[in-house]
Formats: structure tokens, C-alpha cells, sequence
């Protein structure tokens, strides 16, 4: 049976149920971008929130006796890393955390080697026979030159925490994103000068 030319002509201006063939046509990239915009929302919000308690957790430890009796730990160490996850623990559910703490000499020592004092042959890199400030005190020259922990009086403490935690949306694999959030924050703070700054040795070798 074949069409007259009016049906054909009826059937090729009728429009009806155009609206929804596009709706689903935009539909599917159109949720991808939504649940895209809202994951990229909640991961920055998760990170300044981060950001927040680490600045204040690190404000708090500056004293020579920080008060963090509220959080478990044998340790100050342990008492400050505890008081960072259980705050954030509130907005970023199942997370897992890496958390360090490093202490520096000054500023300028936050992700550098330890300052050589002598370079007998002026290439400005350790070799047999210099001499450099010792800030770990473990007697040899270190690329890093922290001491793991709080450190001491005037001392410069060096955090960085990284939270690793699933995505609120999951649809991860439909946008090609990985399945974990990978969250990170820093901060550099000096302690207050309530004693004596311990000078670092002087290593010659």
C-alpha cells in the first residue's frame, strides 16, 4: 500500500511530539553537565572547607601547649591530625586522609635542601668537605631540609593534607573523571617565640 501525496504532506509538516523527540535528545548531555557543574562544586567546597580547619587547627598549634583535649592521640602530632579529620569528617564522607607535619628553620628552608654555609669548590651544590646547617640533625645533607613533627619554639611547620574520597556523583566513568576526589591543602605557620629558637648545628663532613 503506498501513501497518497496528501498523507505524505500531512505527515511531513505534522509537528506534534516534536518537543519531546528533542527533550530526548538533550537530555542525557544536558544531566552530564549538570551532575559535572554539581561534582565541581561540591569538590571545591570540600577543599575550601579543608582549607578552613587546617589555617585554624595550625593557628591553634602555634602555643607552646596546644589545647586539643578534645581529640584522641599521645601525641600533639597525633591530636592535631586527629582534631583536621574529624572536622572534615562532617562534609566529606568516607574519606582517608594523609596528613604531614614538618618543621623548619625559617621560611625560606619550606621545600628546599639544607642551606650549605661553606661550598668549597662554588658549585653551589653539597659535595665531600662543605658545610651545611643540619635542621633534622641526622648528620648527613638532606634535599628536604624538614624534621618530621612540631617542632619547637619560632620554628616554621609545614602541613599539607591530602584527602582521597568518592564522588558524590556516581557517574564518574560516563565523563571520564576518576572514582576518587583528590583533595589537598597546605599551610605554613611559625610557632610563637615562647622559648629560645634551637639554632641548627653546623655539619662539615
Amino acid at each position: 500500500m503506498t501513501l497518497s501525496k496528501t498523507t505524505s504532506r500531512r505527515f511531513a509538516s505534522d509537528e506534534r511530539g516534536m518537543a519531546a523527540t528533542e527533550f530526548g535528545l538533550l537530555v542525557v548531555p544536558l544531566m552530564i553537565v549538570l551532575l559535572g557543574a554539581f561534582d565541581l562544586g561540591y569538590q571545591s567546597y570540600v577543599r575550601a572547607q579543608l582549607q578552613g580547619v587546617l589555617n585554624d587547627v595550625a593557628r591553634t598549634a602555634v602555643v607552646e601547649n596546644p589545647d586539643f583535649s578534645a581529640y584522641a592521640g599521645s601525641t600533639t602530632e597525633e591530636r592535631i591530625e586527629n582534631a583536621i579529620e574529624e572536622r572534615v569528617n562532617d562534609i566529606a564522607r568516607n574519606a582517608t586522609y594523609t596528613i604531614e607535619q614538618t618543621s623548619f628553620y625559617e621560611f625560606s628552608g619550606v621545600g628546599n635542601a639544607e642551606k650549605l654555609l661553606t661550598d668549597v669548590n662554588g658549585n653551589d651544590q653539597y659535595d665531600p668537605g662543605d658545610c651545611f646547617e643540619d635542621i633534622n640533625g641526622n648528620g648527613s645533607f638532606d634535599l628536604d631540609a624538614g624534621a618530621t613533627g612540631q617542632g619547637g619554639a619560632d620554628d616554621v611547620v609545614f602541613y599539607e593534607v591530602t584527602v582521597s574520597m568518592p564522588r558524590i556523583v556516581p557517574m564518574a566513568n560516563l565523563i571520564g573523571m576518576p572514582a576518587n576526589y583528590t583533595i589537598n591543602a597546605r599551610a605554613a605557620v611559625r610557632n610563637q617565640p615562647y622559648d629560645d629558637q634551637a639554632v641548627p648545628p653546623t655539619v662539615c663532613t
